[in-house]
């Protein structure tokens, strides 16, 4: 036994120090080469300004952090911020509501579908009816509704995390095994909301944390699509610059989206580590 474990530890040094290095070296080459084609695409793009290159590009992006503006904080006072940090929290603002309440109703409609029967069957003709229809659809009612602002544009988020947490909740309930159910009530577990506290929750959690981190990826695609009615923030920018050709401030502001996406992606990969830590 004491040889397996050895190896097992071999076998995971291995990795580490052999195989890690060398796909780092292929991810830069990819990187290289990416960058290399952009700048022969800019070069050989006229006029220069329809395609700025990597390095036009990175100067507008240094330049989000370099340029400030005067904001009033609620506990600060007027305070100067780096404009990219600023449009930046202006997304987060209507991001955040949307997609922490579009997860939670997702869930919770998904769990009910997939435990109960009844349920299931009065609910799944208006979602089958409901969910072909894509969430910047739903812009002229949320400008409607809610007007050009964070509301409008949260209700756009909403909508995106809800359907896929929905979908995600569901297949997770029904995928649980009965003999789990079964265990579980002879060992006195006897109310619905018992079970799923305690049995299909956690057994569903592999499918739920899924869909929730498709969510936040697919909702921070949406809500730069819900931004460009009007509602402030990133995706607004991104319009506003390419109306006055700066399309090297457009790209910067690209490049904001995606370092916001990889942090929040690492952060709740590391959170379903631990959460799934059990199994």
């Amino acid at each position: 036994m004491s040889v397996d474990i050895d190896l097992e530890a071999d076998d995971r040094t291995a990795r580490l120090v052999g195989d890690d290095p060398i796909r780092f070296v292929r991810g830069t080459v990819g990187i290289a080469a990416f960058l290399a084609l952009w700048w022969l695409a800019a070069r050989a793009t006229t006029p220069s300004y329809l395609l700025p290159g990597p390095v036009a590009s990175a100067s507008a992006f240094v330049d989000l952090f370099v340029r400030r503006v005067s904001v009033d904080l609620p506990v600060a006072g007027t305070a100067a911020v780096p404009v990219g940090l600023y449009k930046l929290g202006q997304s987060l603002f209507h991001y955040v509501p949307g997609l922490v309440v579009g997860n939670a109703a997702g869930i919770a409609v998904g769990v009910a579908m997939g435990w109960s029967t009844r349920v299931d069957d009065y609910l799944r003709p208006v979602v089958r009816l409901l969910r072909p229809i894509p969430p910047l659809a739903w812009v002229v009612f949320a400008v409607l509704w809610f007007g050009i602002h964070h509301t409008g544009a949260a209700f756009i988020v909403f909508v995106g995390a809800f359907w896929i947490t929905l979908y995600g909740a569901y297949s997770g309930v029904e995928g649980v095994s009965r003999g789990y159910i079964e265990v579980a009530s002879g060992l006195g577990v006897e109310s619905d909301w018992q079970m799923i506290r305690l049995v299909v929750l956690p057994a569903a959690a592999p499918s739920v944390l899924t869909a929730v981190r498709t969510s936040i990826g697919r909702c921070w695609m949406i809500v730069v699509g819900a931004e460009l009615f009007g509602a402030p923030g990133v995706g607004y920018e991104i319009i506003n610059a390419s109306n006055n050709l700066a399309l090297d401030t457009s790209i910067a502001y690209m490049f904001l989206i995606s370092v916001v996406y990889v942090g929040m992606d690492v952060a709740f990969r590391a959170v379903e580590r631990r959460v799934l830590a059990w199994q």
